[in-house]
């Protein structure tokens, strides 16, 4: 047998030696001779990590006191105190040796003699010896070794986990696979480990709910669904539950009824769940249940519009058709539309939702001649339900259509009247309206002065000299012969005097071409005597603007009214001959009034043309008093009557044609009977309406 290896003995201190050995011998000072006084002695004992000590003393010869005060033998078990031995000892049985036994599953053990400073009897001390024994883990530990199954084997044990479970780190406690669940379904259920038996100790479990993006996760726990250890005095859960979804939190959970909400609406489609468990007490766990609400959409994609289909709640995945409210549109880079598609996103917002519904433009009004566009609804304001109004330039020009004139900008983005109509109003001349009041005492052959806008019709021929009458902003009414052979005559309007001084800032109208009536007859002859059908138009390549003096003379109506009867009185006005046989360089005008046709005949020419046969025609007028008329350069011009339903305004009932001797009476041609040649040619010139 091999002897622990002895520390010298050092008087009055403490002297220990400790070396790992299976087994071993302690014996006191001196023995076993009588152990010196004031001694104190202490022996490490070790043996191999797995095994346990067994000391025994065969000899046991210690001063006896009470408590064993004064000398004594003591053995320590960590802080445990497994015995302290003095007196004298004799055998327990018959053939055993050993006095004192003591049995510790550890593999340490500290044994101290003490003597105090007498020993009268010379008392011999203690003889112990000690073995390292195998120790049964599983069953001698105070606390288990293992928290499920414990393998005991010489020298050593180990733990073990059922099927379903796994050895932790420190190869003691098991614990449960219960990391990396993924729930990716839009609905399902949790439970924990082993639910409704016993969920496992020592566990930290982790669960993860990852949805498609557009879904919340919604959490549900029944009361009877939850039993997991309660917590502790200080209120806090040893065992718990535990949900975290982006930056919420929710719990920690414990107890054995749920604390928690009844529903738990989380804002992300990702939710881990955590469940962690220590070694004390287990309860039955928890189920829950989850599914994936759909993400919210806003009831509108944009203002000012509508969704269809209508619905109370609109969700991720939703499609509606967004339609802009009536006069409201989206502008796009190339055109605009009324209505588009949306669909709810994984986000809660709408795609498509940078689009605006605007107000629908109608645009800058289109302008009219003659005439201005006026805001009612704000300065150039042209949106949805603005309204404007088209006025003609009074007096001179008036709407050819009845109406208001007021337009709205409609839903269809185009201006529209009273009617729901776009046709624009149409600006026409005012006819026959003089400008100024006309004195009746004037006179052409032997007259006075017009005055300014007295004729606003009045054309001025200078080449050929003659006159004309203004029977529209772009044609000229006027006498055949007088255009006859001058394809390019130079004319004037708004003029009251004539002649090279009078004209410096005068411009000529720009004249398109000469319309003769097709029944004119030009005389070969050196005198003409036949003014049958001695009527033609003048049209103009752009429209005269009206003014105070110039504006067109009305033509007759169709009605029996407009063939002038005898007695009734008109005007004629001109720059032709007076009675000084000088054309005149301003304006003379004279009231004459309308005779039969013979009283014209019976005027004796002056020679050489009373040697001339004239041609009178129903298609002539016979005008004068014998005294006021017109002359020489007159021709074209209009005689004026006053309109029968209208005193206000006057008709071109004849034109200066031709006469047997100026100052008597003269010979114009009727207007009334050419009404509709003038109608027909004009309308093949018309510009088509919008």
């Amino acid at each position: 047998m091999e002897f622990l290896q002895m520390c010298s003995f050092i008087s009055w201190f403490l002297l220990a030696c400790t070396e790992a050995s299976m087994y071993g011998e302690i014996l006191s000072p001196n023995y076993p001779q009588a152990y010196p006084n004031d001694a104190l002695k202490s022996w490490e004992i070790s043996v191999p990590p797995g095994y346990g000590i067994r000391l025994y003393f065969t000899h046991l010869d210690i001063e006896p006191s009470q408590n064993c005060e004064y000398d004594f033998v003591k053995v320590v078990s960590g802080n445990q105190v497994e015995g302290q031995l003095c007196g004298r000892k004799t055998r327990r049985h018959p053939g055993s040796y050993i006095l004192e036994e003591f049995y510790v599953p550890y593999n340490t053990l500290t044994v101290t003699f003490q003597s105090d400073f007498s020993n009268e009897e010379r008392f011999t001390g203690f003889a112990a010896y000690y073995t390292a024994v195998d120790v049964n883990e599983c069953t001698d530990f105070v606390e288990e070794p293992c928290s499920h199954y414990c393998n005991n084997y010489i020298g050593g044990y180990f733990c073990s986990c059922p099927a379903e479970y796994f050895l932790h780190e420190d190869q003691k406690t098991c614990g449960v696979n219960c990391t990396g669940n993924m729930f990716t379904e839009l609905s399902g259920e949790i439970t924990s480990p082993n639910y409704p038996d016993l969920y496992p100790e020592n566990s930290q479990c982790d669960y993860r709910v990852s949805l498609e993006p557009g879904y919340r996760v919604v959490l549900t726990i029944g009361k009877k669904d939850f039993d997991v250890e309660p917590a502790g005095l200080e209120g806090n859960c040893h065992d718990a539950l535990r949900i975290l979804a982006g930056d919420e939190h929710f719990g920690p959970y414990c107890g054995n009824i749920f604390t928690g909400p009844p529903e738990i609406k989380t804002r992300s489609n990702i939710v881990d769940i955590f469940f962690q468990t220590d070694h004390a007490m287990q309860g039955k766990g928890w189920k829950l249940r989850y599914f994936g609400d759909p993400m919210p959409c806003a009831k509108t994609v944009i203002p000012n519009s509508f969704l269809d289909p209508v619905r109370d709640r609109y969700v991720f995945k939703d499609s509606v058709m967004v339609s802009c409210a009536e006069g409201y549109e989206v502008v796009m880079p190339q055109g605009s539309l009324t209505s588009f598609h949306s669909r709810c996103q994984s986000n809660g917002q709408w795609s498509n939702s940078d689009r605006r519904c605007v107000p629908v433009n109608c645009g800058i009004p289109d302008p009219i001649e003659n005439g201005a566009v006026i805001y009612l609804s704000g300065f150039e304001e042209t949106h949805y339900q603005a309204t404007v109004r088209y006025d003609c330039n009074e007096p001179y020009y008036t709407p050819k259509r009845n109406g208001k004139g007021v337009y709205r900008c409609s839903a269809s983005g185009k201006w529209v009247d009273e009617e729901e109509k776009t046709e624009l109003p149409v600006c026409v001349p005012v006819c026959g309206v003089p400008h100024t009041s006309i004195e009746e005492t004037g006179r052409i052959f032997g007259g006075t002065f017009a005055k300014e806008g007295n004729f606003p019709w009045q054309i001025y021929f200078e080449n050929p000299r003659g006159g004309g009458a203004l029977i529209s902003d772009r044609w000229i009414l006027t006498a055949a012969h007088v255009l006859d052979g001058h394809p390019n005559p130079t004319v004037y309007a708004g003029l009251l005097l004539v002649g090279p001084n009078a004209m410096n800032e005068a411009s000529p109208l720009d004249v398109a071409e000469p319309i003769i009536h097709p029944k004119w007859a030009k005389s070969t002859a050196e005198y003409q005597t036949n003014f049958d059908n001695d009527i033609a138009l003048l049209r103009l390549k752009k429209p005269v603007t009206l003014g105070p003096t110039i504006s067109p003379i009305c033509l007759p109506g169709t009605s029996s009214e407009y063939d002038p009867q005898i007695g009734t009185t008109g005007f004629v006005a001109g720059w032709g001959s007076t009675e000084t046989r000088k054309s005149s360089l301003k304006l003379r005008a004279a009231k004459i009034p309308v005779h039969d046709m013979d009283m014209c005949r019976r005027v004796k020419p002056d020679p050489p043309a009373d040697a001339l046969t004239y041609v009178f025609t129903e298609n002539m007028i016979c005008a004068g008093d014998g005294r006021r008329d017109s002359c020489h350069g007159d021709s074209g011009g209009a005689y004026a009557i006053q309109d029968p339903h209208n005193e206000t305004r006057y008709y071109v009932a004849g034109l200066v044609s031709w006469g047997p001797k100026c100052g008597t009476y003269g010979l114009y041609t009727k207007v009334a009977n050419y009404v509709d040649w003038i109608a027909g040619v004009m309308s093949q010139y018309r510009e088509p309406e919008d």
